[in-house]
């Protein structure tokens, strides 16, 4: 891995971060708060919530088994993406590889930030191919994007082709694990201290059931998470979001539950996808949800809105002709949305 200072963009490096009121404190008992300009009424509302979100990053550090140094936490995952090109690629200089089909917002946040994003198709079956993604890197490229479970596609990205990238790349490999708590693979987070140069993305909107909080997780080294928290607005994460991730996070076993209920369901649904006439080809899975070939993606697309039943279709994504993304959802919209589909 390059020096992080070479990787790093020389202003963000050289960033000065914005010292809010509620840092100058940290560690000190305080109970008359008149340095921030707040609304004395409306308690406790009119406080602005702790920018660093210790109390959070202690419970999720016990429920994720990363120290707290090593986590950052973002308004979605969305914003720990967009941060990791603001923080370490020069616009216009720079570029990405990412892997295609794969997660539409790594190139929507190069597109935003002016960078060069470079994509690598998966091989047939969407198998990863290291070497492949390793010969599109060159002197200015600073990011590799892997999801895994990758999204549209469901499946696990192959473990040892992910190494040979993370040892064989000089920048930043980016893990997205989004969907990992669906998946039998060790999460990336826990060889963080063996591979300084990976950062691993995870949500609290997938297993975790809590989409509407928009909160997402990044786990890297030290030394990565202080130039993002540096570059991050000072309150990304409202007090509220705080609050009720804190409560989700008190009870670990019931987001289990909840795992396990969908990847039962999961079964049943691809089970039953292999009987239905459209359907031409079923991808393995490691998500919660698939992606299946039909005889016409768009026409049945638009039957199941008719409907009221809305799934996704990637018929234009690459390598994706003809596809719909499933996602499962409870027993009862599982049976609406097969019951339709035999009366197609």
């Amino acid at each position: 891995m390059k020096a992080l200072q070479e990787l790093t963009r020389k202003n963000i490096w050289d960033l000065a971060p914005y010292s809010c009121a509620r840092n100058e404190f940290s560690g000190r008992n305080a109970s008359v708060y008149l340095d921030a300009n707040e609304n004395p009424y409306n308690n406790p509302y009119n406080r602005y919530p702790d920018p660093l979100q210790l109390a959070l990053k202690d419970k999720l550090s016990q429920v994720k088994g990363v120290p707290a140094e090593n986590i950052f936490l973002g308004n979605g995952s969305d914003e720990a993406i967009d941060l990791m090109y603001r923080c370490f690629t020069e616009p216009k200089i720079d570029n990405v590889v990412a892997i295609e089909p794969t997660y539409g917002m790594y190139r929507v946040c190069a597109d935003i930030n002016d960078v060069e994003y470079r994509t690598v198709c998966l091989d047939e079956g969407f198998l990863l191919n290291a070497d492949k993604l390793l010969a599109a890197t060159d002197a200015h490229t600073k990011l590799i994007w892997l999801c895994s479970p990758n999204n549209p596609t469901g499946n696990a990205l192959n473990r040892d082709e992910i190494y040979k990238i993370i040892n064989g790349f000089d920048g930043i490999v980016v893990i997205d694990e989004a969907y990992s708590d669906f998946s039998s693979q060790r999460p990336f987070r826990h060889e963080l201290a063996q591979h300084p140069n990976i950062v691993v993305l995870n949500t609290m909107s997938k297993a975790w059931g809590c989409a509407a909080l928009r909160l997402g997780m990044a786990f890297a080294s030290k030394e990565i998470i202080d130039i993002m928290t540096k570059v991050k607005y000072p309150y990304n994460i409202n007090l509220l979001a705080q609050q009720k991730a804190l409560e989700v996070l008190d009870d670990p076993y019931e987001i289990d539950k909840w795992a396990r209920l969908i990847l039962q369901e999961r079964t049943r649904v691809m089970d039953a996808f292999t009987m239905l006439p459209i359907t031409k080809k079923l991808y393995p899975t490691d998500a919660n949800f698939f992606l299946v070939e039909v005889e016409d993606a768009q026409s049945t697309y638009d039957y199941l809105v008719s409907k009221g039943i809305i799934v996704r279709n990637r018929n234009r994504v690459t390598m994706c002709g003809n596809c719909l993304r499933i996602t499962i959802g409870s027993k009862t919209e599982n049976a609406e949305l097969l019951s339709a589909l035999r009366t197609l």
